[in-house]
Formats: C-alpha cells, structure tokens, sequence
C-alpha cells in the first residue's frame, strides 16, 4: 500500500514538473522568429522615416534653387550638401551613401532622369552634378542614399542594389522662379 502511494505521488510530481518546462522549450523554439520579425518591423520603420527625411530635405533645400538664393548666394556644392544633411540628421548620416544630382534643362520635356545605379547595382557617381541652372529653367533635384539592411530575413524583401542595400530616392522637380531683376515671367 505504502509503495503503491509513493508511486502514485511520484506520477503526480512528474506529470506536474512536466508542464512546467514546456513554456521554455516552446519560447525558446519560437524566440528566433519573435525577434527577427520584431527587428524587421523595426527596421522598416526606419527606413519609411529616413526615406521620409530625405524626401524633406529635397523639398525644402530644393526651395532655395527655385526662388534663386542658391545662385544669387554663389552656393557651392559643399555648401548645399552641408544644407541637405543639415535637415536629414541625426536619423541618416552625412556620409558617402549620400549622393546630390542636380540638373537644369531648358523645358519639362528635355528632362533625363537617368538610373542612379551602375549595371553592378552599385551607385553611379556620374549621377552627381550640381547645375541649378537660371531663371526660368527647369530643374531636376534628386538625393540618393544606399542604407544597409541589418535583418537576414529582410534582406529578401529590401535589397535593390549590390552589398545588400537598399536605395532610397526623394527627387523634386520644377521651374525656376524669374528671380532675375527686370524679368516679367517665364
């Protein structure tokens, strides 16, 4: 009888302790997963923002061209790059995956918007000029910004260029201002 009780309590500890591990076993079969996906979302998020960013500092800094202080400033390349990172830090850095393009043209219809990607998907840097062009002309001002992408699985999803980065483009485009004295309209 005595054994017979012992037996059955130690059946009853068993089955009890045995569903106490399962929840590590189960977290830890699923923890992977959980954060991956977790670190994807983050990482997207991340990207709409610095994509986000980007496309700002292109609408305001293209601004400044269209209503001729740029080249009534004698603004220099430096000068507009340094205007451009000023309104995309902290959230992307001024570094070289930063590529400017600026380029004016004599009519919306003369516009060549050329890949910013070399045929090895890597960053086509012919595709850097600074031409803001004169009352009237019509100017095309695009950033590139290759940005790397952290999350293994994500990689399937966001890489469009070589070295696993992903491109992000902001571009503006419009007609200059008649900021020249004495110039009616265009």
């Amino acid at each position: 009888m005595i054994l017979r009780e012992r037996c059955e309590r130690l059946c009853r500890r068993l089955a009890t302790d045995a569903d106490k591990g399962s929840a590590a076993i189960e977290f830890a079969m699923l923890a992977p997963v959980f954060f991956v996906l977790l670190m994807g979302i983050l990482e997207g998020g991340l990207m709409f923002f610095s994509q986000s960013a980007l496309q700002n500092a292109v609408t305001e800094t293209s601004r400044q061209i269209r209503t001729g202080q740029v080249q009534g400033g004698n603004m220099t390349p430096g000068q507009f790059r340094t205007t451009v990172c000023g309104l995309i830090a902290p959230l992307i850095p001024c570094d070289d995956n930063l590529q400017i393009d600026v380029q004016a043209y004599a009519g919306y219809a003369n516009v060549n918007e050329d890949s910013p990607l070399k045929a090895d998907g890597t960053i086509d840097p012919a595709q850097s000029h600074f031409i803001t062009g004169n009352a009237c002309d019509v100017v095309l001002v695009r950033a590139f910004y290759s940005e790397p992408i952290y999350t293994p699985v994500m990689e399937w999803f966001l890489v469009n260029m070589a070295g696993d980065k992903h491109l992000n483009v902001a571009a503006a485009a419009f007609r200059n201002e008649p900021f020249d004295q004495g110039q009616a309209g265009c």
